[in-house]
Protein backbone atom coordinates (compact mmCIF):
# COMPACT_ATOMS: atom_id res chain seq x y z
CA UNK A 1 0.00 0.00 0.00
CA UNK A 2 1.61 3.37 -0.81
CA UNK A 3 2.45 5.50 2.08
CA UNK A 4 0.49 8.73 2.16
CA UNK A 5 2.06 12.01 1.48
CA UNK A 6 1.98 14.73 3.51
CA UNK A 7 1.85 18.68 2.99
CA UNK A 8 2.86 21.76 4.75
CA UNK A 9 2.05 25.28 4.04
CA UNK A 10 3.02 28.86 4.38
CA UNK A 11 1.16 31.70 3.19
CA UNK A 12 3.09 35.23 3.10
CA UNK A 13 1.32 38.57 2.17
CA UNK A 14 -2.66 39.34 2.70
CA UNK A 15 -5.80 37.77 3.43
CA UNK A 16 -6.72 36.90 0.09
CA UNK A 17 -3.72 34.89 0.53
CA UNK A 18 -4.75 33.11 3.41
CA UNK A 19 -7.89 32.43 1.62
CA UNK A 20 -6.59 31.07 -1.34
CA UNK A 21 -3.89 28.59 0.73
CA UNK A 22 -6.63 27.04 2.72
CA UNK A 23 -8.93 26.51 0.20
CA UNK A 24 -5.51 24.70 -1.97
CA UNK A 25 -5.00 22.63 1.60
CA UNK A 26 -8.33 21.57 1.35
CA UNK A 27 -8.07 20.26 -2.41
CA UNK A 28 -4.46 18.47 -1.19
CA UNK A 29 -6.43 16.78 1.21
CA UNK A 30 -9.22 15.48 -0.37
CA UNK A 31 -6.82 14.12 -3.03
CA UNK A 32 -5.36 12.12 -0.28
CA UNK A 33 -2.42 14.54 1.11
CA UNK A 34 -2.16 14.64 5.03
CA UNK A 35 -1.33 18.37 6.14
CA UNK A 36 1.00 19.19 8.81
CA UNK A 37 2.49 22.57 10.49
CA UNK A 38 4.91 23.87 8.41
CA UNK A 39 7.56 23.46 11.59
CA UNK A 40 7.44 19.59 10.54
CA UNK A 41 8.82 17.18 8.27
CA UNK A 42 6.69 17.15 5.25
CA UNK A 43 6.87 15.41 2.02
CA UNK A 44 5.89 18.61 0.28
CA UNK A 45 6.34 22.41 1.01
CA UNK A 46 3.88 24.86 -0.46
CA UNK A 47 4.58 28.85 -0.10
CA UNK A 48 1.94 30.93 -1.54
CA UNK A 49 3.95 34.12 -2.18
CA UNK A 50 3.50 37.54 -1.84
CA UNK A 51 5.60 40.59 -3.79
CA UNK A 52 4.50 43.87 -3.08
CA UNK A 53 7.49 44.86 -1.57
CA UNK A 54 10.98 43.66 -2.05
CA UNK A 55 10.93 42.28 1.85
CA UNK A 56 8.11 39.25 0.40
CA UNK A 57 10.82 38.52 -2.00
CA UNK A 58 13.39 37.94 0.03
CA UNK A 59 11.28 36.03 2.75
CA UNK A 60 10.37 33.42 0.28
CA UNK A 61 14.09 33.05 -0.61
CA UNK A 62 15.35 32.74 3.16
CA UNK A 63 11.96 30.14 3.71
CA UNK A 64 13.20 27.83 0.71
CA UNK A 65 16.61 27.96 2.36
CA UNK A 66 15.39 26.61 5.79
CA UNK A 67 13.40 23.90 3.95
CA UNK A 68 17.04 22.47 2.00
CA UNK A 69 18.31 22.17 5.39
CA UNK A 70 15.59 20.71 6.85
CA UNK A 71 13.78 18.21 4.83
CA UNK A 72 16.47 17.86 1.37
CA UNK A 73 14.55 15.40 0.13
CA UNK A 74 11.12 17.18 -0.16
CA UNK A 75 9.48 18.66 -3.07
CA UNK A 76 9.43 22.72 -2.87
CA UNK A 77 6.01 24.29 -4.56
CA UNK A 78 5.97 28.24 -4.89
CA UNK A 79 2.99 29.81 -5.99
CA UNK A 80 1.22 33.05 -5.69
CA UNK A 81 2.06 36.86 -6.61
CA UNK A 82 6.24 36.68 -6.72
CA UNK A 83 5.71 33.37 -8.54
CA UNK A 84 3.75 34.75 -11.64
CA UNK A 85 5.79 37.88 -12.04
CA UNK A 86 9.11 36.46 -11.46
CA UNK A 87 9.03 32.47 -12.20
CA UNK A 88 12.64 31.99 -13.90
CA UNK A 89 14.27 33.83 -11.00
CA UNK A 90 12.15 31.49 -8.85
CA UNK A 91 13.11 28.63 -10.80
CA UNK A 92 16.56 29.69 -9.99
CA UNK A 93 16.43 29.20 -6.46
CA UNK A 94 18.41 25.97 -5.33
CA UNK A 95 15.48 23.81 -3.66
CA UNK A 96 12.76 24.91 -5.55
CA UNK A 97 10.87 22.09 -7.34
CA UNK A 98 8.03 23.67 -9.37
CA UNK A 99 6.19 27.41 -9.93
CA UNK A 100 3.12 27.67 -10.46
CA UNK A 101 1.76 30.98 -11.88
CA UNK A 102 -1.59 32.44 -11.17
CA UNK A 103 -3.83 30.37 -13.90
CA UNK A 104 -2.20 26.66 -11.91
CA UNK A 105 -2.39 27.63 -8.65
CA UNK A 106 -5.09 25.75 -8.08
CA UNK A 107 -4.20 23.13 -9.93
CA UNK A 108 -1.11 22.13 -7.83
CA UNK A 109 -2.14 18.40 -7.20
CA UNK A 110 -2.12 17.41 -10.45
CA UNK A 111 1.41 19.09 -11.20
CA UNK A 112 2.79 17.43 -8.02
CA UNK A 113 1.91 13.86 -9.44
CA UNK A 114 4.45 14.33 -11.89
CA UNK A 115 7.44 15.91 -9.96
CA UNK A 116 10.41 13.79 -8.78
CA UNK A 117 13.03 15.54 -6.81
CA UNK A 118 15.87 15.99 -8.99
CA UNK A 119 14.56 16.90 -12.03
CA UNK A 120 14.76 20.73 -13.63
CA UNK A 121 12.74 22.71 -11.79
CA UNK A 122 9.45 23.19 -13.39
CA UNK A 123 7.59 26.23 -14.40
CA UNK A 124 3.76 26.50 -15.24
CA UNK A 125 3.07 29.69 -16.06
CA UNK A 126 1.25 32.23 -18.58
CA UNK A 127 0.53 35.66 -19.69
CA UNK A 128 -1.24 37.80 -17.50
CA UNK A 129 -3.58 38.64 -20.07
CA UNK A 130 -4.56 35.08 -20.51
CA UNK A 131 -5.57 34.51 -16.92
CA UNK A 132 -9.06 34.34 -16.16
CA UNK A 133 -12.30 32.73 -14.08
CA UNK A 134 -12.52 33.35 -10.67
CA UNK A 135 -11.65 29.86 -7.88
CA UNK A 136 -13.68 31.14 -5.17
CA UNK A 137 -11.90 30.58 -1.50
CA UNK A 138 -11.78 31.02 2.21
CA UNK A 139 -10.55 29.88 5.02
CA UNK A 140 -12.35 27.61 7.54
CA UNK A 141 -10.70 25.70 11.06
CA UNK A 142 -7.57 27.89 10.26
CA UNK A 143 -8.30 31.09 12.20
CA UNK A 144 -12.00 32.41 14.33
CA UNK A 145 -12.44 35.19 11.31
CA UNK A 146 -12.54 33.40 8.39
CA UNK A 147 -11.17 35.11 5.00
CA UNK A 148 -13.73 35.33 2.08
CA UNK A 149 -12.35 35.72 -1.03
CA UNK A 150 -15.58 37.43 -3.42
CA UNK A 151 -12.89 39.93 -6.12
CA UNK A 152 -10.14 39.27 -7.30
CA UNK A 153 -7.54 41.22 -10.25
CA UNK A 154 -7.64 45.18 -10.57
CA UNK A 155 -8.20 47.43 -13.63
CA UNK A 156 -6.05 50.36 -12.14
CA UNK A 157 -2.51 50.98 -12.65
CA UNK A 158 -1.39 52.41 -10.04
CA UNK A 159 2.32 53.65 -10.63
CA UNK A 160 4.17 51.64 -8.03
CA UNK A 161 2.26 48.51 -8.08
CA UNK A 162 2.59 45.01 -9.32
CA UNK A 163 -0.62 43.48 -8.32
CA UNK A 164 -2.51 43.88 -11.43
CA UNK A 165 0.24 41.94 -13.56
CA UNK A 166 0.40 38.78 -10.87
CA UNK A 167 -3.57 38.67 -10.58
CA UNK A 168 -4.87 39.97 -13.70
CA UNK A 169 -7.66 41.93 -14.49
CA UNK A 170 -10.53 43.05 -12.27
CA UNK A 171 -12.93 39.55 -11.71
CA UNK A 172 -15.55 38.80 -9.14
CA UNK A 173 -17.92 36.00 -7.87
CA UNK A 174 -21.54 36.24 -8.39
CA UNK A 175 -24.31 37.26 -5.02
CA UNK A 176 -25.83 33.77 -5.58
CA UNK A 177 -22.44 32.08 -5.18
CA UNK A 178 -20.73 34.59 -2.39
CA UNK A 179 -23.74 34.30 -0.49
CA UNK A 180 -24.01 29.72 -1.24
CA UNK A 181 -20.22 29.79 0.63
CA UNK A 182 -21.52 32.49 3.89
CA UNK A 183 -24.42 29.66 4.14
CA UNK A 184 -21.82 26.72 4.09
CA UNK A 185 -19.54 29.05 6.60
CA UNK A 186 -22.43 29.63 8.83
CA UNK A 187 -23.37 25.95 9.30
CA UNK A 188 -19.30 25.19 10.09
CA UNK A 189 -19.80 27.61 12.97
CA UNK A 190 -18.53 30.42 11.61
CA UNK A 191 -19.33 33.57 13.29
CA UNK A 192 -16.77 36.42 11.33
CA UNK A 193 -16.45 36.81 7.96
CA UNK A 194 -13.98 39.41 6.99
CA UNK A 195 -14.66 39.85 2.78
CA UNK A 196 -11.37 40.17 0.70
CA UNK A 197 -10.40 41.06 -2.32
CA UNK A 198 -7.60 42.80 -4.35
CA UNK A 199 -9.91 45.72 -5.31
CA UNK A 200 -13.36 44.95 -2.92
CA UNK A 201 -15.13 48.11 -4.08
CA UNK A 202 -14.75 46.82 -7.68
CA UNK A 203 -17.16 43.77 -7.03
CA UNK A 204 -19.09 42.75 -9.91
CA UNK A 205 -17.20 42.43 -12.86
CA UNK A 206 -17.69 38.37 -14.05
CA UNK A 207 -15.35 35.87 -13.89
CA UNK A 208 -13.76 36.96 -17.51
CA UNK A 209 -13.61 40.29 -16.40
CA UNK A 210 -16.86 41.39 -18.13
CA UNK A 211 -16.65 45.53 -17.73
CA UNK A 212 -20.29 45.23 -17.81
CA UNK A 213 -21.47 45.20 -14.00
CA UNK A 214 -24.63 43.90 -13.12
CA UNK A 215 -24.03 43.47 -9.56
CA UNK A 216 -22.18 45.87 -7.48
CA UNK A 217 -20.43 45.63 -3.78
CA UNK A 218 -23.56 47.61 -2.41
CA UNK A 219 -25.87 44.82 -3.51
CA UNK A 220 -23.49 42.13 -2.40
CA UNK A 221 -23.67 43.32 1.14
CA UNK A 222 -27.63 44.00 1.36
CA UNK A 223 -27.55 40.10 0.47
CA UNK A 224 -25.13 38.65 2.79
CA UNK A 225 -26.47 41.17 5.72
CA UNK A 226 -29.73 38.32 5.19
CA UNK A 227 -27.40 35.20 6.04
CA UNK A 228 -28.89 33.19 8.93
CA UNK A 229 -25.68 32.67 11.44
CA UNK A 230 -23.14 35.18 10.68
CA UNK A 231 -23.07 37.15 13.06
CA UNK A 232 -20.31 39.37 12.17
CA UNK A 233 -18.52 40.91 9.01
CA UNK A 234 -15.81 42.92 7.91
CA UNK A 235 -14.75 44.77 4.73
CA UNK A 236 -11.29 44.44 4.55
CA UNK A 237 -9.94 47.00 2.59
CA UNK A 238 -11.41 49.50 0.07
CA UNK A 239 -10.71 51.95 -2.19
CA UNK A 240 -11.91 55.59 -0.98
CA UNK A 241 -13.67 55.99 -4.34
CA UNK A 242 -15.12 53.21 -4.04
CA UNK A 243 -16.70 53.74 -0.58
CA UNK A 244 -19.89 54.66 -1.27
CA UNK A 245 -21.88 56.93 0.75
CA UNK A 246 -24.67 54.41 0.64
CA UNK A 247 -22.32 51.64 1.58
CA UNK A 248 -21.55 53.62 5.24
CA UNK A 249 -24.83 54.28 5.38
CA UNK A 250 -25.49 50.64 5.28
CA UNK A 251 -22.96 49.45 7.87
CA UNK A 252 -24.55 52.51 10.10
CA UNK A 253 -27.78 51.45 9.89
CA UNK A 254 -27.11 47.67 10.41
CA UNK A 255 -25.75 45.39 13.10
CA UNK A 256 -23.69 42.81 11.02
CA UNK A 257 -21.22 44.82 9.34
CA UNK A 258 -18.91 45.80 11.62
CA UNK A 259 -17.87 49.73 12.74
CA UNK A 260 -14.46 49.33 10.94
CA UNK A 261 -13.22 50.75 7.35
CA UNK A 262 -9.31 50.03 6.63
CA UNK A 263 -8.99 52.63 3.39
CA UNK A 264 -5.83 52.88 1.36
CA UNK A 265 -4.59 56.51 1.53
CA UNK A 266 -0.78 56.17 0.36
CA UNK A 267 0.17 59.91 0.47
CA UNK A 268 -1.50 62.98 2.13
CA UNK A 269 0.21 64.98 -1.16
CA UNK A 270 -2.01 65.58 -4.01
CA UNK A 271 1.17 65.88 -5.95
CA UNK A 272 2.25 62.48 -4.57
CA UNK A 273 -1.21 61.17 -5.48
CA UNK A 274 -0.90 62.14 -8.81
CA UNK A 275 2.51 60.68 -9.49
CA UNK A 276 1.36 57.48 -7.88
CA UNK A 277 -1.97 57.88 -10.23
CA UNK A 278 -4.39 57.31 -7.24
CA UNK A 279 -8.21 58.04 -8.30
CA UNK A 280 -8.99 60.57 -5.63
CA UNK A 281 -7.57 63.19 -4.04
CA UNK A 282 -6.53 63.75 0.03
CA UNK A 283 -10.08 65.85 0.08
CA UNK A 284 -12.39 62.93 -0.85
CA UNK A 285 -10.25 60.78 1.47
CA UNK A 286 -11.12 63.50 4.59
CA UNK A 287 -14.97 63.71 3.25
CA UNK A 288 -15.56 60.16 3.57
CA UNK A 289 -13.47 60.12 7.10
CA UNK A 290 -15.53 62.49 8.43
CA UNK A 291 -18.54 60.90 7.25
CA UNK A 292 -17.72 57.52 8.54
CA UNK A 293 -17.32 59.63 11.84
CA UNK A 294 -20.44 61.40 12.10
CA UNK A 295 -22.86 58.21 11.13
CA UNK A 296 -20.70 56.00 13.40
CA UNK A 297 -18.38 57.89 15.75
CA UNK A 298 -16.88 54.60 17.37
CA UNK A 299 -16.01 53.03 14.22
CA UNK A 300 -12.29 52.42 13.85
CA UNK A 301 -10.79 53.20 10.67
CA UNK A 302 -7.28 52.15 9.62
CA UNK A 303 -5.01 53.44 6.59
CA UNK A 304 -2.41 52.08 4.44
CA UNK A 305 0.26 54.72 3.72
CA UNK A 306 3.64 54.32 1.58
CA UNK A 307 6.64 56.85 2.30
CA UNK A 308 9.52 57.70 0.51
CA UNK A 309 7.65 57.80 -3.19
CA UNK A 310 9.87 59.04 -5.78
CA UNK A 311 9.05 62.79 -5.82
CA UNK A 312 7.99 63.02 -2.29
CA UNK A 313 10.33 66.09 -0.39
CA UNK A 314 10.48 66.86 3.04
CA UNK A 315 7.46 69.40 2.63
CA UNK A 316 5.42 66.78 0.57
CA UNK A 317 6.34 64.05 3.88
CA UNK A 318 5.43 66.99 5.99
CA UNK A 319 1.79 67.24 4.14
CA UNK A 320 0.93 63.49 4.77
CA UNK A 321 1.89 63.35 8.54
CA UNK A 322 0.11 66.58 8.91
CA UNK A 323 -3.08 65.25 6.83
CA UNK A 324 -2.94 62.20 8.72
CA UNK A 325 -2.51 63.53 12.21
CA UNK A 326 -5.67 66.22 11.81
CA UNK A 327 -7.71 62.62 10.32
CA UNK A 328 -9.79 61.15 12.90
CA UNK A 329 -8.27 57.87 12.47
CA UNK A 330 -7.28 54.20 14.56
CA UNK A 331 -4.25 53.09 13.33
CA UNK A 332 -2.05 53.27 9.95
CA UNK A 333 -0.19 50.09 8.10
CA UNK A 334 3.15 52.11 7.05
CA UNK A 335 4.58 51.35 3.64
CA UNK A 336 8.20 51.73 2.70
CA UNK A 337 8.12 52.88 -1.11
CA UNK A 338 10.66 49.82 -2.44
CA UNK A 339 10.95 49.74 -6.51
CA UNK A 340 9.38 47.25 -8.14
CA UNK A 341 10.69 46.18 -11.83
CA UNK A 342 8.19 47.46 -15.00
CA UNK A 343 6.36 49.49 -12.66
CA UNK A 344 5.84 53.32 -14.12
CA UNK A 345 8.06 54.85 -10.82
CA UNK A 346 10.97 53.11 -11.48
CA UNK A 347 11.27 55.41 -14.13
CA UNK A 348 10.42 58.46 -11.92
CA UNK A 349 13.11 61.08 -10.71
CA UNK A 350 13.44 62.63 -7.17
CA UNK A 351 14.42 59.09 -5.61
CA UNK A 352 14.16 59.60 -1.76
CA UNK A 353 17.14 58.01 -0.16
CA UNK A 354 16.45 54.78 1.73
CA UNK A 355 17.55 56.02 5.01
CA UNK A 356 15.05 58.77 4.85
CA UNK A 357 12.05 56.61 3.92
CA UNK A 358 13.02 55.04 6.95
CA UNK A 359 13.02 57.86 9.12
CA UNK A 360 9.93 58.55 7.71
CA UNK A 361 8.04 55.24 7.76
CA UNK A 362 9.66 55.24 12.20
CA UNK A 363 7.74 58.78 12.11
CA UNK A 364 4.89 57.24 10.83
CA UNK A 365 4.85 54.22 13.16
CA UNK A 366 4.61 56.19 16.24
CA UNK A 367 1.99 58.33 14.93
CA UNK A 368 -0.33 54.84 14.29
CA UNK A 369 0.74 54.27 17.58
CA UNK A 370 -0.83 57.51 19.45
CA UNK A 371 -3.79 57.53 17.41
CA UNK A 372 -4.52 53.70 18.28
CA UNK A 373 -3.54 54.49 21.87
CA UNK A 374 -6.35 57.06 21.87
CA UNK A 375 -8.68 55.48 20.30
CA UNK A 376 -8.43 52.80 22.98
CA UNK A 377 -8.04 55.11 25.76
CA UNK A 378 -11.76 56.66 24.29
CA UNK A 379 -13.55 53.67 24.71
CA UNK A 380 -11.63 52.55 28.67
CA UNK A 381 -15.03 51.78 30.81
CA UNK A 382 -17.52 50.77 27.45
CA UNK A 383 -18.91 47.02 27.14
CA UNK A 384 -18.41 46.33 23.57
CA UNK A 385 -18.52 42.75 21.98
CA UNK A 386 -15.67 40.78 21.69
CA UNK A 387 -14.94 37.69 19.17
CA UNK A 388 -12.62 35.61 21.05
CA UNK A 389 -10.07 33.33 19.04
CA UNK A 390 -9.24 29.69 19.95
CA UNK A 391 -5.40 30.10 19.88
CA UNK A 392 -3.35 30.30 23.35
CA UNK A 393 -0.09 32.14 23.85
CA UNK A 394 1.48 31.72 27.25
CA UNK A 395 -1.79 31.18 28.70
CA UNK A 396 -3.34 34.25 26.99
CA UNK A 397 -6.31 34.17 24.12
CA UNK A 398 -7.31 37.01 22.47
CA UNK A 399 -10.05 38.58 20.53
CA UNK A 400 -11.74 41.90 18.53
CA UNK A 401 -14.22 43.76 19.78
CA UNK A 402 -16.88 45.14 16.68
CA UNK A 403 -14.68 47.79 16.56
CA UNK A 404 -11.58 46.54 16.05
CA UNK A 405 -9.83 47.00 19.69
CA UNK A 406 -7.46 43.77 20.71
CA UNK A 407 -8.43 42.57 24.32
CA UNK A 408 -6.19 39.98 25.73
CA UNK A 409 -7.37 37.20 28.58
CA UNK A 410 -6.09 34.33 30.65
CA UNK A 411 -7.39 31.48 28.24
CA UNK A 412 -10.83 29.63 29.03
CA UNK A 413 -12.00 27.50 26.75
CA UNK A 414 -15.50 27.87 27.15
CA UNK A 415 -14.37 32.08 25.52
CA UNK A 416 -13.06 30.61 21.96
CA UNK A 417 -15.33 30.98 19.12
CA UNK A 418 -17.65 33.07 21.18
CA UNK A 419 -19.03 36.93 21.36
CA UNK A 420 -18.71 38.18 24.71
CA UNK A 421 -19.63 41.34 26.13
CA UNK A 422 -16.60 42.40 27.44
CA UNK A 423 -15.80 46.29 29.28
CA UNK A 424 -12.67 47.38 27.85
Amino acid sequence: MQKQRSVAFHTLGCKLNFSETSTISRMMEQEGFEKKSFEDLADVYVINTCSVTDNADKECRQIVRRIQRKAPESLVVITGCYAQLKPKEIAEIPGVDLVLGAAEKFNIGAHIAELVKGDATKICSCEIEDVSGFTASFSINDRTRTFLKVQDGCDYNCSFCTIPMARGKSRSDSIANVVAHANLLAQNGVKEIVLTGVNLGDFGKGPDGDKKQEEDFFGLIQQLDQVAGIERYRISSIEPNLLTNEIIEFVAAGSKFMPHFHIPLQSGSNTILGLMRRRYKRELYAEKVALIKKLIPDCAIGVDVIVGFPGETDAAFKETFNFLHALDISYLHVFTYSERDDTLAVTMKGIVPMQKRHERNKMLRNLSYMKNQYFTQQHAGQARSVLFEDAQKNGMMEGYTDNYIRVQTPYRKEYANQIIEWTI
